[in-house]
C-alpha cells in the first residue's frame, strides 16, 4: 500500500472501534477496582476518635449511640450525614468530623452551656449562652441555680438579654430572678427567689430597665415606712406612669387591690 494515501474510511471507523473498546475496557476495569477498594472491609470504619470539652456527654456512650447511624466506610461515608448525627445527640452544640486514613474518624464535638431552662417546667428546653434553646436529657435539667425563662417562639435570645440587663438591678437587693416571661403583647413578668411577683410592664429595653432600677432603688425606703424589709415584697406593679404599686407581706390597706401606692 502506498503510504502516501489515506487509509480507506472503513480501517479508519475500525481503528476508532477499537480504540473505544479498548478505553471501555479501561475504565470497567478501574471502575471494578475502585468498587472493590470502597467495599473491601479493610476499609471499614474501625475508630471514632472523639474530642472535645465534654460535660453532659462522653465519649463511650457517644461511640455506642451514633456508630450504628454511620453508613458507608472510610470512602463512602458521608460527613455531612455523620455530622448531625452526632448533632441530634442532647447537649451537642456542633460537631467537626475529619477522615484520618486509613480507617479513622475524628471528631470535634463542642457542648451547649445551659445559662437558662426554657419554656414550662414540664420540658427539657434550655437555653445556651448565645441564647439558642436546646434539648437537654431530663436527668440534667435539674439545676437549680438556673432561671427559668419563656416567650413566644423566636424571641429566646430577646428573653435572655432582658434577663441579663434586669438581674443586676435586683442583686443591690440581694434578690434573684427565678422566672422571667414575655407575653405575646409584649409584656414582662418577673418572679423572684422569695416568690414575689412584679409586673415590669412593656415598652423598650431601655424603658423597662429604667422602671426596674427606679423601682429597686426605692423599694427598702417605702417598706420601711410600713416597718417591713424589702423581702417582704409579695407583689409590684411598674406599669403607672411616674410611680408603682406594691403589696408587703403583713401591710393591709383600703385600697381594693390590697396594693400600697409609691410615687418615686
Amino acid at each position: 500500500m502506498n503510504p502516501g494515501l489515506p487509509a480507506p474510511l472503513d480501517v479508519k471507523f475500525m481503528n476508532l472501534a477499537a480504540s473505544l473498546v479498548f478505553m471501555a475496557c479501561v475504565l470497567l476495569v478501574l471502575a471494578a477496582g475502585a468498587w472493590w477498594v470502597v467495599r473491601h472491609p479493610a476499609f471499614a470504619i474501625g475508630r471514632i476518635v472523639v474530642q472535645g470539652e465534654l460535660v453532659h456527654n462522653n465519649a463511650v456512650t457517644l461511640r455506642a449511640n451514633v456508630a450504628p447511624q454511620l453508613v458507608g466506610n472510610f470512602f463512602t461515608i458521608n460527613l455531612g450525614a455523620a455530622r448531625d448525627a452526632f448533632e441530634q445527640v442532647p447537649w451537642v452544640r456542633s460537631a467537626q468530623i475529619h477522615r484520618e486514613y486509613p480507617r479513622t474518624l475524628r471528631v470535634v464535638l463542642q457542648e451547649h452551656h445551659a445559662t437558662a431552662h426554657w419554656g414550662g417546667e414540664s420540658g427539657n428546653a434550655m437555653l445556651n449562652q448565645q441564647g439558642e434553646v436546646f434539648e437537654a436529657n431530663g436527668e440534667d435539667t435539674e439545676e437549680d441555680d438556673l432561671p427559668r425563662l419563656d416567650g413566644p417562639e423566636g424571641y429566646a435570645a430577646q428573653v435572655l438579654q432582658m434577663y441579663a440587663l434586669l438581674q443586676p438591678a435586683f442583686t443591690a437587693l440581694d434578690m434573684k430572678i427565678e422566672s422571667l416571661t414575655l407575653s405575646g403583647r409584649g409584656g414582662w413578668n418577673a418572679v423572684l427567689d422569695g416568690g414575689a411577683v412584679v409586673e415590669l410592664g412593656g415598652g423598650s429595653s431601655e424603658e423597662v430597665l429604667q422602671r426596674t432600677q427606679r423601682f429597686t432603688r426605692t423599694l427598702a425606703q417605702v417598706a420601711a415606712q410600713h416597718r417591713r424589709r424589702a423581702d417582704s415584697l409579695e407583689f409590684a406593679d411598674l406599669r403607672h406612669t411616674g410611680g408603682y404599686a406594691l403589696r408587703l407581706r403583713g401591710v393591709t390597706t383600703v385600697a381594693s387591690d390590697g396594693a400600697t401606692a409609691a410615687r418615686k
